[in-house]
């Protein structure tokens, strides 16, 4: 690969990840299966981070001190380009500091280290978030990976499953207007959630405080066998958003978060926005989420 790319495997599962965003670009199965969505133009992506901001503020508008600075959705640090740190056959580390352009948009002096390791069929996202400044740091962090639905050849989306690893009690979050809006039950009872586009007609499903560590997204065979599964866990993250568009694209994105975007009706100071990450001067915190076939 060239040297803005950079692929990683095991005999199980190899992946590819590029310098732009330090994104994950190919996740393939043994048998050579795609597991992850190929940014077609229903949603030109992958798998980007997210920081340092999940989902959207007010009007794109980061205020801080009676100043106001332009950071749009998910943040910038999906389309910054990472500098390599690290290369191995199962191993890549890319960092993002902050600097003068990153000033313009988010006043904060920060460190994002983004590193992927494969180990037999699991492949390990780990990303930490370190504060070199002398002020604290407020922010947030999510990961945006979208796995191919259908899973499996020839199996329709609508016979497809998430279980989740304990009982989801809900309530979820309404997104109004790419905002965080009112309380909703969950669309299903109990660990279970089988899937269907009309699901995401109102946006995403978004679950503060998910109860469960991991979750598994399976292919069911006309049976109800389980034909392919893979397993989505994470750690550090306390939401998390599940999306799709409501029709025609064939992805499903799992994605654990540390923060939301803005309440409806609330425009504030960043350093008090509900539910943000605070990082001390000189502290780090360290987010994982991992994918196993």
């Amino acid at each position: 690969m060239d040297g803005d790319t950079h692929g990683i495997g095991s005999a199980e599962l190899s992946a590819s990840v590029k310098a732009d965003g330090a994104e994950l670009t190919s996740l393939k199965a043994a048998d050579g299966r795609e597991l992850l969505w190929q940014a077609r133009p229903e949603w030109p992506r992958h798998a980007p981070i997210l920081f340092p901001i999940v989902g959207k503020l007010a009007g794109d508008t980061l205020r801080r001190g009676g100043t106001a600075y332009h950071v749009t959705q998910h943040g910038f640090a999906r389309d910054s380009r990472f500098e390599w740190t690290a290369k191995t056959p199962s191993r890549a580390v890319l960092r993002l500091a902050d600097s003068p352009e990153t000033r313009e948009r988010f006043p904060f002096a920060f460190d994002l280290e983004q590193a992927y390791a494969i180990e037999g069929g699991r492949l390990t996202v780990s990303t930490t978030v370190s504060n070199p400044g002398a002020e604290p740091l407020p922010c947030a962090i999510g990961a945006h990976p979208a796995f191919s639905w259908p899973l499996a050849a020839g199996v329709p989306k609508a016979r497809h499953r998430l279980v989740f690893d304990s009982r989801e009690p809900g309530p979820m979050r309404l997104i109004e207007g790419g905002l965080l809006g009112a309380e909703a039950p969950l669309p299903f009872d109990g660990a279970v959630l089988p899937l269907d586009e009309a699901l995401f007609a109102g946006d995403a499903l978004v679950i503060p405080d998910v109860s469960s560590a991991s979750v598994r997204f399976e292919a069911l065979g006309e049976g109800g066998e389980v034909v392919r599964a893979i397993t989505v866990a994470w750690s550090g993250y306390k939401d998390l958003g599940i999306w799709s568009k409501p029709s025609g694209a064939d992805f499903l994105c799992i994605e654990p978060w540390y923060g939301m975007a803005s309440p409806v009706g609330w425009d504030g100071e960043f350093d008090d926005k509900p539910g943000i990450l605070r990082l001390a001067p000189g502290a780090s915190r360290r987010f994982e989420w991992s994918v196993e076939v």
